[in-house]
């Protein structure tokens, strides 16, 4: 059973749709810490919390002395969660899209070598095997192929393949995903994935690649996404750096 939400995670789901309702479009200044506190009835330390996590995942953006602004002009990379294509683009005031280039179901003896192995799948095992483009305001930004496990979610359409692959394992499969394990490195874009994102050939680009895992461990898809370097950043937010640390035991 997956743990309740806590206060400042709903918080931050709250200010969440409010970037996708329009209300405020890219640009334009967002509530401030004292707005936050009086309209979600909480404290000042708490709403500058949610508005630093908002910053950190790059929906927000602080301007010293100005305040905190939606942005707009890049779609950012979230390194701590796994978040819909779809809802990133509507939240920065873009239009989402997808161009299914393949959907088709095969066995994994005739998938890669590394896919295999990473789904801990044995040759017989059905995988569907999916190619995809995701346009931001019918931009190409993401050229994407992924392999999935078919047995759990045997009943995916060419519609479904076209829409949020996370809304609709975890609402019509009614599947609940733990997480992924994922490695980003810089490439070059080949020909044909230039071709497919309108880049020049050996732009650089940002390759994703990861294991999406269900709740009790069972690999559920493998992917390898790559990403336009102008149209998308990467983020996240470290720690501190700790001090020493004391020394243990008795004093002699």
């Amino acid at each position: 059973m997956a743990r309740p939400a806590s206060f400042h995670e709903q918080l931050i789901e709250k200010l969440r749709k409010l970037l996708r309702s329009r209300q405020f479009v890219p640009g334009a200044k967002f509530l401030t810490e004292r707005e936050i506190a009086e309209r979600f009835d909480t404290s000042r330390p708490t709403a500058n919390k949610a508005l630093s996590s908002l910053v950190s995942t790059g929906l927000l953006e602080f301007r010293q002395g100005a305040g905190t602004f939606v942005r707009g002009s890049v779609l950012d990379y979230d390194l701590q969660h796994l978040v819909s294509f779809t809802e990133k683009a509507k939240a920065a005031g873009k239009k989402p899209g997808t161009q299914l280039i393949a959907l088709q179901k095969i066995s994994a003896a005739d998938a890669p070598a590394a896919v295999a192995q990473a789904l801990h799948a044995s040759p017989d095992e059905p995988l569907l095997y999916l190619e995809r483009l995701r346009l931001a305001d019918e931009q190409p930004v993401i050229y994407e192929r992924r392999h999935v496990m078919a047995r759990f979610c045997n009943g995916m359409t060419k519609a479904d393949a076209k829409g949020s692959l996370y809304g609709f394992w975890t609402t019509k499969c009614r599947l609940t995903i733990s997480g992924a394990d994922e490695s980003i490195r810089a490439v070059n874009a080949s020909a044909a994935q230039a071709s497919a994102l309108d880049i020049p050939p050996n732009t650089a680009c940002l390759l994703v690649v990861a294991t999406g895992f269900l709740e009790g461990g069972a690999p559920l898809w493998y992917e390898e996404t790559l990403y336009r370097s102008d149209a998308y950043e990467f983020r996240n937010q470290l720690g501190g750096v700790s001090g020493p640390k004391p020394a243990q035991g008795r004093m002699r």
